[in-house]
């Protein structure tokens, strides 16, 4: 399998995990689960919906891979759900990684902060004049739009 499929097949359960979790009631039956596996009639109970509502929402929890259900051997008419770890660890590792680059990109900048503070807040380098992009400033070879009209 190549790495764009992977990373496709990744987002997919990403964006499916998200779709079912997006219903507060289906968060909620997330949280009670959290504990222990439940007979559907207990979630529903506990979640204040009627078991028919309670039905859609577990349906679409199992489709998603979020719970998964067993029925115990003496009656075929219960059905206990429980929590799959393995997607909620796939949507909190890429928690992780939305995290671990919002906390890079917010180091950055306090770095910048930290730099630009001694020269009143004004960055330094080439484009310390406040020039750069005025329509007045000439071209230059270094600038991507040079020769273009559309200044």
């Amino acid at each position: 399998m190549s790495f764009g499929l992977i990373v496709n097949a990744i987002v997919d359960d990403l964006d499916t995990t998200l779709t079912a979790l997006a219903d507060p009631t289906r968060r909620r039956v997330v949280e009670l689960l959290r504990h222990d596996p439940l007979r559907a009639g207990d979630i529903a109970a506990r979640a204040g919906t009627t078991p028919a509502a309670m039905s859609r929402h577990l349906r679409v929890l199992r489709q998603a891979g979020i719970v998964e259900v067993d029925t115990p051997g003496d009656d075929a008419r219960v059905r206990v759900y429980r929590l799959r770890p393995d997607r909620i660890a796939r949507l909190q590792a890429w928690l992780d990684q939305v995290q671990a680059f919002w906390s890079e990109q917010l180091g950055s900048f306090v770095e910048h902060a930290e730099r630009t503070r001694g020269t009143g807040g004004a960055p330094e380098g080439p484009d310390a004049t406040g020039d750069a992009g005025r329509a007045d400033t000439p071209d230059t070879p270094d600038d991507p739009g040079a020769g273009r009209g559309d200044r």
